[in-house]
């Protein structure tokens, strides 16, 4: 009589092993939320030296002025002629172009390229401010003399940054419909009154495009600060901070791009 041995069953991998890479790689959501909770308590209860916000939203918006004029105006013309040439090669009816490119400028273009530079230039810069105290422990010194972080650094950019975007991105829509105007104007011969024409915007796209600015505004500080305050190791540390902070709210302002604009078609069509 011959002996059957089975094989034993294979060992599943423990359930810590799996527990532990699910925190590991949930960890920056978890400190990202944390850090959202935190601003918005300490918006309704802490105390906020004179002048901050007034402070930063010079530093993030007034700043930001000749930067974004030139690029949205750039845009503005090239859009225009863009899309002028195709229209010329198919049918010479320039009437459309001006409602139909400030329906464009106010839902998707002035607050999306707007987020975009205020992502880098304003993101960058506050990554290397807090991430430079941080790692001369500026950050630990506040901590000992009883003030928030959160409260001090976060807070003032928070609430200049969701102002001032909105701020932008009219400032871009106007920039960028002056340009165009004047590019239609000068290189096809559509008459300003025609190409300012607004027959094409509806609600939903002024809804759409400031509550993208708002978002924009308030998502760019807290990832830009988050990358800051985890920053580590000196300059070096500093300097990926700031990268990061950088792609992260570039990938932040595309996200939310899609998000709002699916929630805009479904409540407005």
């Amino acid at each position: 009589m011959t002996t059957v041995i089975l094989p034993l069953p294979a060992k599943k991998a423990a359930p810590t092993a799996w527990l532990k890479w699910l925190r590991a790689t949930s960890a920056p959501m978890r400190q990202f939320l944390a850090l959202c909770r935190d601003t918005l308590v300490q918006i309704g209860s802490g105390r906020r030296e004179k002048g901050a916000i007034v402070e930063q939203m010079y530093a993030m918006g007034v700043q930001s002025l000749v930067f974004i004029t030139v690029t949205i105006g750039f845009l503005g013309m090239i859009l225009v002629y863009q899309v002028a040439t195709q229209v010329e090669k198919i049918l010479p009816d320039f009437s459309m172009i001006g409602p139909a490119f400030l329906q464009i400028m106010i839902k998707e273009f002035a607050p999306t390229i707007a987020g975009m530079m205020i992502a880098t230039r304003v993101g960058s810069g506050i990554a290397a401010e807090i991430g430079s105290m941080v790692v001369t422990e500026q950050v630990d010194a506040l901590r000992m003399c009883n003030a928030d972080p959160v409260n001090y650094l976060i807070v003032p950019r928070f609430l200049a940054a969701g102002l001032m975007m909105i701020c932008l991105t009219i400032y871009a829509t106007l920039i960028g419909e002056i340009t165009g105007m004047l590019t239609g104007y000068l290189g096809f011969g559509i008459h300003p009154l025609t190409f300012l024409s607004i027959q094409l915007v509806k609600a939903g796209d002024i809804v759409s495009g400031v509550t993208k600015a708002f978002a924009y505004g308030c998502a760019i500080p807290l990832i830009a600060g988050q990358a800051g305050l985890e920053a580590t190791g000196g300059s070096e540390g500093v300097g990926w901070a700031t990268t990061r902070a950088v792609v992260n709210a570039s990938f932040a302002v595309v996200l939310l791009d899609f998000l709002i604009s699916g929630a805009i078609y479904t409540f407005f069509g």
